[in-house]
Order: C-alpha cells, then structure tokens, then sequence
C-alpha cells in the first residue's frame, strides 16, 4: 500500500525530524506507528544516521503491530524485522539477528540490558506506550534511565501520557531528556510544583498541581512533545458512553454487606490500626478510610471491584460467586442488540470464567487469528482484559458495541480498550455501555475516571499550542 500522509501525520513527521528526542503525545488512530516508521526509514536510508533501531513495546502490540505495519507500507517493506519475545534462548538468537528493527515487550527490557551488558547498542530507541514507563521505582526503568542518554533519537508516542495526573509524566520526560526540564530527582519534581495532599505521618498518598505549575510544565514541554488529538483530525463517528445501573437482590445485598465484613473491613483495621472502630458507623468509617496505609489500598480496591462483578477470591484463591447481576444484565445486552457483535471487557479472570460458562458462544481472545474472526464478523461476544488487548489492536471491522463487565481504576486501559472500535474505517457510531452496580465501588470509579480525564485533558490541550502559534507548519 502506498503511503500518503495526511496533515497531521505530515506535521508529526516534521516534529521528530526537527527533534532527536521527543514525545508524540498522539490519539489513538493518527497513525503514530507508520509516522515513526518513516522517519527511521530515513535515517536508516537518506541519512544513514540510524543501522539498528530498538522498540519497547506492549507484549501484544510488539507481536501485532509493528514487522505488520512494515509489511503494509511499500516505502516500509525493505526494514528487516526482529521480534524479541518467547523463551530465553529465542529471544537471544532473534537479538543476534542481522536485522534493522529490533521489537522487545516491554516486561524484557531488564533481560536486553543484563544481555547488552547494561548498553543500547542502537542508533534510535522508540517507546511504545511511554506512559508505560511511568514508574521511577520499576525495574524497567531504571534499567533504561542512564543507556537511554547515550542514544542518538529517542521517541516516546502515547495518547495518555497523564493517565494519573502529572506526577507520571516525571519519569516519561526524564527518559527523553535525563531530566533537563522537570528536574534530575522526582523529588526535586515534587518539590516545584506540587503541594502534599492526603497523608499519615510522613507518608503521603496524594499530591496536588501549585497554583500555577499546570502552565509552567506545558511550558517546559512545549519544546519536546508534540500533541494531537484524533478528535481534532479525523473524520470519525460519534462515540457514546452509556451507564447501565445493575442491583443486587435483597439477599444478595445481604451476602454483599456479610463479605464486606469479613473481607474489607479487617484490611482496613490491620491497615489503619483503628481496631476499636465500629465499622457499621459510616463516620467512623470514613475515619478509617481516610487513614488507610498504601501498601493495602490495592488489595481492598481489588476486593471492592471484586464483589461488585459477583465473586470475589477468598484467602485460598477460592473464588465465591454471591450475585449474578451483571450476568444478567449482558444477557439483555445480547438480546437488545441481537445480531450485532459485542466487545465486553473483564477485569478478574473469575469475570471471564463466569461469562464463558453462562455464554458459550463467547470466545476469550488469545492472539491474531481471534482478530481476524472478530474483524470477520465470526465472533458474537469477545471477551478481553484491557490490559493484554488495550494497544494496537485494530477491532474496529468486527463491530461498534462494547460493554465494562468489570471497571478498574486505570484511565490509560479504559481510553485505550475503547478505542479498539473508534477508530479510521469504523462506519457506526460506538457505543460503549458500562455495567456499574448499585451502592458498590463501580460508582466511585465511573467518578474517578472522569476526574483523571480532566487532568490529562488539560496537558494534551497545552502541548497542542505547537500547532496554533505556527511553530510546527
């Protein structure tokens, strides 16, 4: 196929030839992939600037997407690919590979240093998802922080660099710039712009934007990310978010509260050390809540989100179903919308046994070939946790339905998942329904997401000045 850009890809392409380091802070389906995989093409063709190029990829989208967007692109054919994933030993043998694409999942990238011999012997390093690489504290990044600055051109792309707010942006930008703009030390970062917030002690679990620091940041971005929004370039149907309130039973209610009890509330008291409290009083509760430590806020929050899908694993990894309502409101879905196709996402694999076993015609996706049924329109229910199926996969041709069986707190997975089917060559508008139960964690969290939407929506705005003051042309 023969590559024409569009303006926006034009102006993207322009932005990393013009900059060695940088960040495309792109919407999902402006074509970030091919856009980058042209400007390498350059490097590796016109200028000879580039031999070998590293991308750091989701498991799914380093498998998916890009040796087949080489393979799509006439101008793109000649890029000879390597894929570093599976056992050990094949991943050794594919690095030793003559090749000038080098494709690792991300969860490797400790493995390729310790190889290397903690080097990046490659001219152009590219990540893909650099939100992913949000954490100053993970493995992944600090292997890269420090062999990162020795390469020529560094690319991040992502469209939700802000997934929680701007304290994750720190770590992304240090990668791409060791720290020339927000600072060498996170908590230097901290420090300048931020207030604390919710605290124990001198254990903080929230910070909060100083007056003023949104705009300093954008400011200081401005010069190394460049932003665009799908919205704002193409051409796409509309896309509709629709809240299906479920209930519990009266005795199902009745179990709810008698699990809550036995599973949450201790975490709570063993967390926050408030064992005299009566948790029945809900301002005590809210005491207790408030106080809760961070290293089991996760768990109680997987709990919640647990019991509000229907089941929740006990202490054995037992799991113990206790109320079917969500269950019964995608068979609706099913028969309001028979005839059409429906993406449902889960967040607890019990979610996705319980659907398999109630609906057998749903199929659990597992790789490339349930694309091709789903795009083929072969598949009725497909089901998908937003974490292996949220990048890179082109679904859009299979159908426009899509249903949250289990919400989780992620704003980076839930754009992403979404955007499966709104993407170029959908034809209908897309519709996604939410399945959120009454009085249970599910409400907080349709809240939070929508919070969080805020904050990134508010950093992508900014950067997007690069293109109303006719810098970028």
């Amino acid at each position: 196929m023969r590559f024409k850009p569009y303006r926006h890809q034009q102006i993207a392409h322009d932005f990393l030839r013009s900059h060695d380091h940088a960040g495309l802070f792109l919407g999902m389906g402006l074509g970030k992939t091919v856009t980058t995989l042209t400007v390498l093409a350059e490097h590796l063709w016109d200028d000879f600037t580039v031999r070998k190029a590293l991308v750091i990829a989701p498991k799914n989208v380093a498998e998916n997407v890009w040796a087949q967007e080489c393979g799509k692109w006439e101008h793109l054919t000649g890029i000879r690919c390597s894929l570093i994933t599976g056992s050990a030993e094949k991943r050794r043998r594919a690095l030793a590979a003559d090749a000038d694409l080098y494709v690792i999942n991300r969860e490797n990238t400790v493995w390729l240093l310790e190889q290397t011999g903690g080097t990046l012997p490659f001219e152009m390093v590219i990540l893909d998802e650099l939100s992913s690489f949000k954490s100053h504290q993970a493995k992944r990044w600090k292997a890269l922080r420090k062999p990162i600055q020795s390469v020529r051109y560094v690319v991040g792309l992502t469209g939700t660099p802000a997934p929680n707010g701007y304290l994750d942006l720190w770590p992304q930008v240090y990668l791409l710039d060791g720290g020339e703009r927000l600072g060498k030390r996170v908590g230097d970062y901290r420090l300048r712009y931020f207030t604390p917030g919710a605290h124990k002690g001198h254990i903080v679990y929230e910070y909060k934007l100083r007056i003023g620091a949104r705009d300093a940041i954008n400011r200081k971005l401005q010069d190394l990310c460049l932003s665009m929004s799908a919205e704002d370039w193409l051409d796409l149907p509309d896309i509709l978010y629709n809240t299906i309130p479920v209930s519990m039973s009266p005795s199902e209610r009745k179990e709810y509260a008698r699990l809550e009890r036995e599973k949450v509330i201790p975490l709570l008291q063993e967390s926050t050390g408030f064992r005299e409290l009566d948790p029945r009083d809900p301002a005590q509760l809210a005491q207790m809540t408030s106080a809760i430590r961070g290293d089991t806020a996760a768990t109680i929050a997987g709990k919640l989100l647990q019991m509000a899908g229907g089941a929740v694993y006990d202490d054995n990894g037992a799991v113990i179903p206790f109320h079917h309502a969500k269950l019964d409101a995608l068979a609706e879905l099913l028969d309001t919308h028979e005839g059409e196709n429906i993406l449902c996402f889960y967040n607890y694999q019990h979610e996705k046994e319980r659907i398999l076993q109630r609906f057998p015609e749903a199929v659990a996706f597992k790789g490339p070939e349930d694309v091709r049924r789903w795009n083929d329109g072969e598949i009725r229910l497909l089901l998908c946790h937003p974490a292996s199926t949220g990048h890179g996969l082109n679904l859009q041709q299979g159908g426009h339905l899509a249903v949250w069986f289990g919400l989780n707190w992620s704003l980076e997975l839930y754009q992403q998942a979404n955007k499966r089917l709104h993407r170029p060559g959908q034809t209908h508008t897309v519709v996604i329904h939410h399945l959120v139960c009454r009085g249970t964690v599910d409400e907080r969290v349709m809240s939070v997401l929508g919070d969080k939407n805020t904050t990134q929506d508010a950093l992508l705005g900014a950067l997007k000045t690069y293109l109303t003051k006719g810098e970028t042309t």
